[in-house]
Parts: C-alpha cells; structure tokens; sequence
C-alpha cells in the first residue's frame, strides 16, 4: 500500500495498492521533490472514468512502469472532483499547449509546481502516432538531467502566459433583452432540428441552456424557445442516454442521434437534468417530462443515496461483464436473444420491438442499448409496464457497475434543489424529506463553525479538501429552493452564510469579478476563475443566481448588486457563445424579471387554503421568483413581515420592482400573476 491507502477519496483508494509510490497533492510531495531534484507527475482523474481505468491497468499497475516512476520522478494522484481547482489550472495549460484536453491528464511539473509537459492518456506501446508512456517518460527525464535549465524557462513561460489569461472583468451592466435575444438567436443557429440538442457528436445534455429556454419562453412567449427545449428533452428521454427500465441519464451520447451512451452517471447530470424536466412539466403539462423527472428523482434516491443522507458522486461506466471482465456498459446492454430468455418468445419480441433492440444491434458485438425508438404504433401500457418490472428484475441480478460514494457538495446542492421541487410539484414528500437529509448532512459534516464548507465528505467525515465556489453557491441555491418548499427559514439564514462568503471570500472587491478559490485557499500557480459553464453550471454564474435569489428574499441591496454585476460576463460572453453560459443567460432572465417575490401566509402550510397557494406559488413559470410561505407576521422569512391574512383567509403577496399587486386569496389568480408575460 502507498501513501494514498489514508486517503477518503474512492478514486485515490482505487490507486493504493498500486506499486507507483504515489502522494496525494500536498505540500511535501513537492518538497520532497525539491530534496530529490526530480520533476513531479502530476496524474488527474475520476473514478468514474473510463480511460482513466485503462491507464492505471496497463501502466500504473505495472511493475516495471513502477519501478521506472519512483526512481525517477515524484508521482502525485488527483481526484479532480475533489480538487477542482488544481484540475482547472492544469488543464487550461494542456489545453494551451496541445489545443485538447481531457482525463486522464497527464502533466510533468518542477518542483515548484511549474508546468513544462502536457498529455492525457499515453498507451503502454505506442499506438496511432502516440508515444507509449514509457517513452514519453524517458524523454522527460532525459530533458530534466540534461537541459534543466531550459525545462525552468519553459515551465516559467507557460506560469506567465497563465497569469495573463486572468479575465478582465471590469464589472458593467447585466445583459438586457438584446443580448437574450441574440443568445437565443444564436443558439437556434447551432441547434439540431432533426435531432435536438446542440452540435454534433459526442453530444452532452445542455442542462443549463435548456433552463435558460424555459425561461426565456416563460418571460418572453418566445414559442420557438419552448420547442428547441421540449423536442431536446423528448429525444433525449428516447434516447439510450437515459435508462429505459431504471430512469436517470449517462453522462453523454458518443453519436448526434443520442442512440449509445458513455455509460457513467454523474450526480451532477441527473440533478439538474431532474430539475430540466420538472420545470418543463410546469411550462407545458407534459407527461413525458413528468415521467421522467420522477423517474431521475427515483433513481437518485435509490441508487445514489448514501448511507448518511448524502448523494454519490457517480457510477462506473463499466461492470464484470459475468466473465471477469469489466466491459463498458455491460450492465445496460441486451440481444434478441436475452429479452427472450427473461420474457418467453412473445414478450421478448414486443421488447425487442418497442426498445428497439435488433439482430445487428445499436453497440457493440451486436447487442443493444435500450431507447424508445418509434413514434407510431400502441402498445398495451401494462404489458410494457410488467416487460420493464421483468427486465428491471432481471438487470439486477447482473454485476452492477462500481459507484463513487464521495459526496461533493456542489453537486448535494443541485441534488437539494431538484428533489425539493420535484417533490412539491408531484406530490411526492418522500423526495423532500430526502432533499431534507442531505441539506443536513451537509451542515452537519461539510460545515465548520465558521460556515466555510469542505470540499468533499465519505461515510460521514470530511475530507481536508476546502469547499470552491460552486459549492457554495450550489448549495446556497439547493437551500434557497429548500426553504421556499419547506417553508423553513433556517434554509434561508444557512444560504445567507454561504453567499457572504461568497461575497468576502471569492469576489474581487474592485471588479465584482469572481474566482473559483477563496482568497485564503491554497495559492496555486495562477488563482482559477471561468464564467463559463461545463458539465455543471459555472461557480461564477451559480454564485449570481444564489445571491440575485437571496437579495430577493431579504432586500438586501449588496447582494443583489454584486448578482448585477457579475452577470456583466454574460452580456459579454452570452451573444458570442451561449451554449457555454447557459446558466448565465437563465440568470439574467429572473434578473430581468424581477425576480418575483412571492409570500403566502396562512393559519399553517397544512391548512387547505394555504397549501393550495403555497403550490400554485410553486408552480408559477415568473423565472427565478422566490416563494415564502409561513404564518401571517412571522419572523420565518423577511417576505412575511407585515404580510396580514385576508378576512381571515389565507392570501399570496406578490412583488417585483419595489411595487406590490394586490393580495390574493384565489390560487387561480396568483397562478396568473407568476406567468411571466
């Protein structure tokens, strides 16, 4: 075992009984290669990752690669889910000097932490024009013996041209309808008639733009809005990205038709995915987008739930495939063949029919991964319910692929905000109590009694790893969305600590600009900041929306104007690529919007008149209102104050701009006060 066995994060755990002497990223792994006179491998991953698995297996688990590695170099393993940070500046020097990037991500650096050298997976021999690693490790040991000097200048070139990508943000105003409009415009230029979504292959979910689309639709009754979302959202539940018999969505289409999955689920995906279709279902009445939503919900709470409340990370792309061999998808995949075995002859043929899994299949070795592929034709809804209860039943018995039980906050937030909603839309307590559970596994073990929040937690104990941006600030907007379905303020009054953190901690006093490490975090090479959304929405633009949620629940002015003022990237950013600031632009649409602030009193939220506000409050499209719901007077939430029942009767208050409508107690009428147009 090496030094990574004390380690919590599953992917370092998955690397301890390598025979690379690995360390984990610290501060005496690089004063050991100081000591030594080595360079550092700095090698990135996630446990989740598929070539990242090939990688270990072919050369870190190699005795001679191994023995080469702790001669020459100092071997340092990153889980870059629970370094972001460190993950974030060394990529954007691999992209830089290679124009690609990806994990695993191999970087040789100095003793200073410099960079000089850049890859991501190497194959043990080469291989389509590729160096094997053990060549690449050969050349970078020659150049550190022998041109020292000259790796020093370089790895100092590379740090300096770092520090002058720093954005340069000067505050400025928020985007307005204008720019919307051109971001919409330009989406509807990249957008995929035939199929949904945007771009080509691989093809990820735009979890962030679709929300913006909602929005935009919500405030707008721009109709060609609606559609681009709706018809993304209906290929994509069609599709083999989303599991057919037990709900939830891989992490990405490798073809444009959404067909064939890379198999891993990520926590992230799902949660705002979950969050997409509920919100879609409120906008259209979709039972499609109601089915799915729930089924996500469910799939998150039974396979990805912890122990402790929290949610996992992910699951493994790949499982034993029942003969010793861990093969992508092979938890997921079916010939004509094994629908029959399970189902008998008629029952596998209606299947294979209605899942569309043929002879040649959609995979790999002709098997099939399940989709929804026709459009025409009726099929009996109980017999294809009682083929998926069997095939459910059956897919249980096969290995189930590896699961990541690190919980991150970041993603807990998202998780929070979309069980929350689901829950209150549908009728389904259970998915906010579970909400519940993990807001309070989140301050019981993420945060200290300063309010800073750990990084990352395992069975319930904290790793060292400090929280970044977006765990903040997805963990406020988890609270917020929290509070407004619970009705319980204490949700706010955590949210509030999280943003002031935000706005001493992470906001350039001058600019307004943000950066993804605190100022009191661990100075790396260059201070990582990106407006820019990735697989999960930007901390900068997730920080915007929480204290634009929180200001308009409290009137705090700060708060709404640093919201103001970090939206002034996406004004820049959203015309010219708004694919990459989805949640930017759906930001900016509550801020255009107000956003609404709604406050329903009553006798208790179990009372009938009251429920029925609280959840046509919910239900309201106005994007990014914020709903407080409570006893009349009570010193629950801001919004409640001075909030007096009508005639007795429960009543809904809704404001926007410093101007008030006049209470309610019809939920009809406050229905029609929360459509946007």
């Amino acid at each position: 075992m090496n030094r990574l066995a004390h380690e919590t994060s599953p992917y370092l755990l998955q690397h301890a009984d390598n025979p690379v002497d690995w360390w984990p990223w610290s501060a005496s792994a690089f004063d050991e290669a100081r000591k030594a006179g080595k360079p550092v491998l700095l090698s990135v991953g996630y446990s989740s990752c598929h070539w990242c698995h090939v990688m270990a297996h072919e050369s870190f688990e190699d005795q001679v690669t191994a023995d080469y590695l702790n001669e020459h170099f100092i071997s340092v393993k990153v889980d870059r889910e629970e370094r972001p940070d460190v993950d974030a500046v060394y990529m954007e020097a691999v992209q830089a000097a290679t124009g690609q990037g990806g994990w695993p991500m191999t970087v040789f650096l100095t003793p200073e932490a410099e960079p000089f050298y850049f890859g991501t997976y190497f194959p043990p021999e080469p291989r389509h024009g590729m160096p094997s690693f053990r060549q690449v490790l050969e050349g970078v040991r020659q150049a550190w013996e022998e041109r020292r000097e000259e790796v020093g200048e370089v790895a100092g070139k590379i740090v300096r041209d770092l520090a002058q990508r720093e954005i340069g943000h000067q505050g400025g105003e928020a985007p307005g309808e204008q720019e919307l409009a051109q971001a919409l415009l330009g989406l509807t230029r990249e957008y995929d008639p035939q199929r949904g979504g945007f771009g080509g292959a691989p093809k990820f979910p735009p979890s962030m733009v679709l929300e913006f689309l909602l929005r935009h639709h919500a405030r707008t009754g721009a109709e060609g809005a609606l559609q681009m979302a709706q018809d993304t959202c209906e290929r994509m539940a069609r599709g083999g990205i989303y599991d057919q018999l037990g709900g939830g969505f891989a992490r990405y289409s490798v073809d444009r038709d959404w067909v064939v999955p890379h198999f891993e689920k990520m926590l992230y995906d799902n949660a705002l995915l979950c969050r997409v279709y509920a919100h879609l279902w409120r906008a259209t009445g979709s039972d499609l987008a109601r089915r799915v939503a729930l089924e996500t919900a469910d799939f998150l709470v039974r396979e990805l739930r912890t122990e402790q409340g929290g949610f996992a990370s992910a699951l493994d792309a790949d499982s034993d495939d029942g003969s010793g061999r861990h093969v992508e998808g092979a938890y997921y995949v079916w010939t004509p063949e094994r629908l029959c075995a399970v189902l008998g002859e008629a029952d596998g043929d209606l299947a294979a029919q209605y899942f569309g899994v043929t002879g040649e299949g959609t995979f790999e070795h002709g098997q099939s991964v399940l989709q929804l592929p026709q459009t025409e034709g009726v099929f009996d809804a109980d017999k294809v319910a009682s083929v998926k209860e069997r095939l459910l039943a059956e897919r249980a018995k096969r290995p189930a692929p590896g699961r990541d039980d690190k919980v991150v906050a970041a993603w807990n937030g998202l998780a929070i905000a979309a069980l929350a909603e689901t829950g209150a839309y549908f009728g389904r307590p259970d998915l906010v109590e579970a909400a519940v559970g993990a807001a309070d596994l989140l301050v019981r073990v993420h945060l200290d009694e300063h309010a800073h929040l750990a990084r990352t937690s395992k069975d319930g104990r904290a790793g060292a790893n400090a929280g970044v941006l977006e765990d903040y600030a997805d963990v406020a907007e988890g609270f917020l969305a929290l509070a407004s379905v619970t009705g319980e303020g204490v949700w706010l009054d955590f949210a509030g600590l999280l943003v002031d953190h935000v706005l001493a901690r992470f906001t350039d006093p001058d600019s307004g600009a943000l950066f993804d490490t605190a100022s009191d975090a661990e100075q790396l090479i260059r201070r990582p900041q990106d407006p820019t959304d990735n697989a999960t929405p930007s901390g900068w633009t997730a920080a915007a929306g929480a204290l634009l949620g929180y200001a308009a629940h409290t009137g705090s002015e700060p708060h709404r104007t640093a919201a103001a003022q970090a939206l002034g990237v996406v004004r820049a950013l959203g015309p010219r690529v708004p694919r990459f600031i989805g949640w930017g632009l759906a930001v900016a649409e509550a801020l255009l919007d107000g956003p609404r602030e709604v406050a329903v009193v009553g006798p208790s939220l179990t009372d009938e008149g009251t429920a029925a506000l609280h959840r046509a409050a919910l239900l309201g499209t106005a994007p990014g209102a914020v709903v407080a719901a409570g006893a009349a007077d009570s010193d629950e939430f801001p919004l409640l104050a001075d909030r007096p029942l009508v005639d007795g009767r429960p009543a809904a208050y809704v404001c926007r701009h410093f101007t008030c409508d006049a209470p309610t107690t019809d939920p009809e009428r406050l229905e029609a006060a929360l459509k946007a147009r």
